[in-house]
């Protein structure tokens, strides 16, 4: 089909959504009916040579009482589809009235296979029926399609002479009009655009980024594609005819395979209308989506390998609701998303609020490791994926599990506003599991934000597109893989670090004040509400919780009760929304008589040691342990340590505190590590102080620090805080990729006479300004 021809049918058909549907529906509403009609009219065409050949099948097979039936009415309509109902659109041209019409429309539409049905359903096309038919619309829709000007038919046309009026459509060319078709429908309705449509020029990029690196290494035989957020199935398709252009250059003839899945109703019955359009059933039965079909929850290839697979997943995107249905964090266990790293199990969940990064971990879980050209993936992704997420959290585990297995060969920073809906910074992620002998332990980092070309209309946020030019440098650029302005290349562990607990020692004075031992009466939490129910029922609460519990039950259930909506926000978090974990632990006697025992301790201490001020905690805690054991008071080894806490606060002159003393010989000292040698009683010991949270600091030690953490502490930590100590044990590896920063070009700062000009010449205006002023007042 030429391009006339085509330019004329597309034209035809955008006309007819006005022609028709202006005042029906919305705009945006246009393509939920054009674009299932034209998938309707197209298979009609198709399949009108064997109608008969069909229900005459489906009369035998019904005779017989076989209810498997789809091969053998596939095989009978020549296609993998079929339509069993009496009808054709043809026939439903001279229906008398739109009631009639309706039916038999309807009857026509049940008749379909069921991977047509499965179009329909995800169209939401019969819910547009009773609008068309009561506007007596629906008659003229299908008049339009039929009309002779335009064949979207297989067979030609003809004149009444024989002459060929309207050549026949193949596939191929039935399927561009379709895509160009979506395509307008899309940058018309430019807000919802960049939900499921990535616009052609970043698709070719993408599409070249992945096939041109082993254009020469492609045999013949059949590939495997996948878009694991397919949306409306250009991706694939691009990506399909780019790879079968490659390989018709050198002769070699590929077979190429289509799997996608959309969670989108609509987009997906695009996807797999157009596959069928094109006469590739099979690939459309690889299409899988629909509400229920969420990639990340339920993964419709769990057990397939890919050789190439691009996507552009959606970014910012709460996935909270799939978490639930896989079992929360703690309860995860696909295995996409919880793997063998480094001998260890690492999880790869992100936050909630946003699983783009999951998208690219589903696809890396679906890499081929057997084959000489494995897979190569392409994916979008904004600028989060580069950094957010901290050392050991989900979105730092990938980049940490990708480029610790080398196999992320480049990023491309993309120019703004180049998608519909979004005007943030984009970047193309290329991975292979069989990277080149040159780029093995690698990271390319190409900055193309500056190569575009404007357009001269924007569409919604799109105000500029990649050109052939700027495909082409930006493949070049990659292709050759040196180092530019505009590309730079690392070594993979440029982007990793150790993210370095540093611990302080623990100071404090204590003194057993008669307001620090009053405290402890609600040390067990929700001190303010305890202090209001004590106030009101006294020592009962501690000394005879039973006579108490009955007036306490009443106070907490009526809590916040007689709220007349006058208190601040404030009044209203402390006194409305009692839990029930709460309420239990405010009704449990155990508390009360806990936070009583701990006064009682504290009281009877404060009798033998007095008010004394200590200004080493650790001889008061030996004072403190030797007259409680005297007294034989019982306290948990938690609650003594609360207790003496308590009475105690941080002094930074104080000594530290001591957590452990190692026998002499059993442990080597290492204040690295936070062991101190010391000497105790006359004998040499190692010792161990007890951390102060509050103190508690991370360091980010690039992973290629000449000399590792312990040159970096010892350079930039412990000159500034001596007593400080690391501790190995929650040492983190963490990946972020500062993109920016490699390509940062720092401004010169202007001369002091540009400056000193600049306040002379604005002086000059100010004075001009108050003599016009002054003139004016004169008058």
């Amino acid at each position: 089909m030429d391009q006339a021809t085509h330019n004329k049918i597309v034209s035809f058909i955008w006309g007819i959504a006005d022609d028709v549907l202006r005042d029906l529906f919305k705009r945006g509403k246009y393509p939920d009916v054009i674009l299932p009609m034209c998938v309707l009219r197209r298979l009609d065409a198709v399949l009108e040579p064997t109608k008969k050949a069909v229900i005459d099948t489906k009369e035998m097979l019904d005779k017989a009482s076989i209810t498997e039936q789809r091969a053998a009415l596939c095989k009978a309509a020549g296609q993998s589809f079929y339509n069993t109902s009496k009808f054709t659109l043809r026939d439903l041209k001279s229906r008398a009235s739109q009631q009639q019409l309706k039916a038999d429309f309807e009857a026509y539409l049940d008749g379909f296979s069921q991977n047509v049905q499965d179009i329909l359903e995800n169209f939401k096309f019969r819910n547009q029926i009773p609008t068309l038919s009561k506007a007596d619309a629906l008659g003229t829709l299908i008049n339009k399609l039929l009309d002779p000007e335009i064949n979207l038919g297989p067979k030609p046309l003809l004149n009444s002479d024989g002459s060929v009026k309207q050549p026949g459509m193949d596939n191929h060319s039935m399927g561009t009009v379709f895509e160009e078709l979506v395509r307008k429908f899309n940058e018309e309705n430019n807000e919802e655009a960049g939900e499921h449509w990535t616009p052609r020029d970043a698709v070719k990029l993408m599409a070249k980024l992945i096939f041109l690196p082993i254009a020469d290494s492609i045999k013949p035989g059949s590939y495997l594609l996948y878009d694991a957020a397919c949306g409306t199935g250009g991706m694939l398709t691009l990506a399909e005819e780019t790879l079968k252009t490659l390989a018709g250059k050198s002769g070699k003839e590929v077979v190429t395979h289509l799997y996608g899945q959309e969670i989108n109703p609509e987009t997906y019955a695009i996807c797999k209308a157009d596959m069928i359009i094109k006469g590739e059933g099979e690939n459309a039965d690889h299409i899988v989506g629909g509400a229920e079909w969420s990639t990340l929850a339920h993964d419709a290839f769990p057990a397939e390998e890919f050789d190439f697979m691009l996507s552009n997943p959606p970014y910012g995107k709460s996935w909270k609701k799939d978490l639930e249905t896989m079992g929360g964090k703690d309860g995860m266990r696909d295995p996409r998303f919880k793997v063998m790293h480094d001998n260890e199990e690492m999880s790869l969940v992100t936050r909630s609020s946003d699983g783009q990064l999951l998208f690219l971990a589903n696809m890396v879980s679906k890499m081929n490791h057997k084959t000489p050209l494995g897979s190569r993936i392409a994916e979008v992704h904004n600028g989060s994926s580069l950094f957010t997420g901290d050392a050991g959290q989900g979105e730092s585990n990938i980049r940490r599990w990708i480029i610790e297995n080398d196999w992320l060969e480049a990023i491309v920073a993309l120019p703004l506003n180049l998608f519909y809906n979004t005007g943030i910074a984009t970047y193309i992620w290329v991975l292979s599991s069989r990277k080149p002998a040159s780029r093995k332990g690698k990271v390319q980092l190409i900055d193309a934000s500056q190569w575009f070309k404007p357009l001269r209309k924007n569409l919604g946020k799109k105000n500029c597109e990649l050109s052939e030019d700027d495909i082409n440098r930006i493949c070049k650029t990659y292709l050759s893989f040196k180092e530019s302005e505009q590309s730079k290349i690392f070594p993979n562990k440029a982007f990793g670090y150790w993210k370095v607990t540093v611990e302080r020692p623990l100071r404090l004075h204590s003194q057993l004040t008669v307001k620090a031992i009053e405290s402890l009466r609600f040390a067990s939490g929700d001190e303010e509400l305890r202090s209001e129910f004590y106030d009101r029922l006294g020592e009962a609460l501690f000394e005879n919780f039973s006579s108490a519990r009955t007036e306490l039950e009443k106070l907490v259930s009526e809590w916040g009760a007689d709220d007349e909506g006058d208190d601040t926000d404030e009044d209203e978090s402390s006194k409305k929304g009692l839990s029930e974990k709460k309420k239990k632990k405010l009704l449990d006697p155990k508390t009360w008589e806990r936070d009583g025992r701990l006064v009682e301790a504290a009281t009877a201490l404060r009798k033998e040691l007095g008010d004394k001020l200590y200004e080493d905690h650790n001889i008061f805690r030996v004072l403190a342990d030797k007259v409680l054991d005297k007294m034989k008071v019982k306290l948990s080894a938690s609650d003594r340590k609360l207790l003496l806490r308590t009475v105690s606060w941080r002094v930074e002159t104080a000594a530290p505190v001591i957590a452990k003393i190692h026998k002499p010989g059993k442990t080597k000292a290492d204040p690295f590590h936070g062991l101190y040698e010391a000497t105790v009683d006359g004998k040499k010991c190692v010792m161990k102080f007890e951390t102060d949270t509050d103190l508690r600091d991370t360091e980010q030690v690039p992973l290629l620090e000449e000399g590792g953490i312990e040159a970096f502490i010892r350079r930039e930590v412990l000159p500034y805080t001596p007593d400080a100590w690391i501790d190995e044990s929650a040492t983190k590896i963490g990946y972020e990729i500062s993109f920016t920063r490699h390509f940062y070009k720092p401004q010169p700062l202007r001369t002091l006479d540009e400056i000193r000009a600049d306040i002379v010449e604005v002086e000059k205006e100010a004075e001009g300004l108050l003599g016009e002023i002054v003139k004016g007042g004169a008058k």
